[in-house]
């Protein structure tokens, strides 16, 4: 996990990197908002005031959902003022000890989320909280989903991995298109516990690593 990854190599100074998409979604608005003045009131300075109001109102809104996703994450039913902080120490912390994102949180319904981190310590120090924090939950809400359940339902086991697609593109000019069917196959049912696919939830060796992708990728 590395919150400022950037996904298009044309994108020289971050502006699209996955922690600055907020901002950028913000600005995405605000320049449709200005395309659309005159259809929003026929006095300017009205139109303005109206778009100002919306866009204004979206970082609000980006939170709200954020913290909606990433409480579902780790198993999380219900709103606690500390929510926001506790999710953000295990992404800092992920993003410290080089945890794979979708590897650690699938890794939350069983015991091997700690094995994701350089210093599974880093893990265990976070995990004590969040223990806290479900039994809080569990004494609170009335018969919750299993933990294991609430959390595999929202945490993808499969996801098309850069160099599996990239492995699966230079297959297919040879004329070979088992991997593009062995990859399609496992992420029609991304959620599900595969059987024999544990190599394809592999992060990628160094000498595997996509360098370069674009927006049209």
């Amino acid at each position: 996990f590395e919150p400022g990854k950037v996904f298009s190599s044309i994108d020289q100074f971050g502006r699209y990197a996955y922690d600055k998409q907020p901002e950028i979604l913000a600005w995405n608005l605000a320049q449709l908002a200005t395309s659309l003045l005159p259809l929003i009131d026929a006095d300017q300075n009205k139109a303005i005031e109206a778009a100002q109001e919306a866009v204004h109102g979206y970082a609000d809104l980006v939170q709200t959902e954020w913290a909606a996703v990433f409480r579902a994450k780790i198993g999380l039913t219900t709103q606690d003022d500390g929510d926001t902080a506790l999710i953000s120490d295990l992404l800092t912390r992920m993003a410290r000890e080089g945890a794979d994102f979708t590897n650690t949180f699938r890794a939350l319904a069983g015991e091997a989320a700690r094995d994701q981190f350089r210093d599974p310590a880093a893990f265990d120090a976070w995990a004590v909280t969040w223990r806290a924090r479900l039994a809080q939950e569990d004494a609170e809400a009335d018969a919750l989903p299993p933990l294991a359940e609430r959390l595999n339902a929202v945490n993808p086991a499969i996801i098309p991995r850069n160099h599996r697609i990239e492995q699966m593109i230079a297959a297919a000019e040879q004329g070979d298109d088992a991997l593009f069917h062995r990859l399609t196959s496992a992420l029609a049912d991304p959620f599900a516990e595969p059987d024999d696919d544990a190599d394809l939830r592999r992060p990628p060796t160094v000498d595997e690593r996509v360098r370069a992708t674009f927006c049209g990728t």
